[in-house]
C-alpha cells in the first residue's frame, strides 16, 4: 500500500473550509467532498478559532516561542565560542 503525496493547501483554499463548516456544512461532508484528512481540517478549525491565522509561527504557544527563541540564542552562542577558539589556536601559534 503506497502513501499519497503530501499535499499543501493555501491559506485561502484554509479559509473558505473553515467558512463552509462556520456556514453550517458539516464536517463529513467538506472532508469527503474535498478529500481532505480529518486531522488537517479539525487542525484548520482550532487554529482560525484561536488566532485567525494557519502559520505555524502565530499558533505557538509562549512556551514553544521561547523554548525557539533558546535554541536559536544557543545556536549563536556555539557558533560564537567556535570562532573564539579558533582566535586563541590563531594568535597562540604566532606568539610561539
Amino acid at each position: 500500500m503506497s502513501r499519497r503525496a503530501r499535499r499543501t493547501y493555501t491559506q485561502e483554499f484554509k479559509q473558505q473550509m473553515v467558512d463552509l463548516y462556520q456556514a453550517g456544512k458539516s464536517r463529513a461532508e467538506i472532508i469527503r467532498a474535498y478529500e481532505l484528512t480529518p486531522s488537517s481540517f479539525d487542525k484548520w478549525v482550532r487554529q482560525a478559532a484561536l488566532t485567525k491565522s494557519f502559520k505555524e509561527k502565530d499558533n505557538l504557544t509562549p512556551e514553544q516561542k521561547e523554548l525557539a527563541a533558546l535554541r536559536k540564542k544557543n545556536q549563536q552562542l556555539k557558533i560564537e565560542n567556535d570562532s573564539l577558539k579558533q582566535a586563541v589556536l590563531i594568535f597562540g601559534q604566532k606568539e610561539k
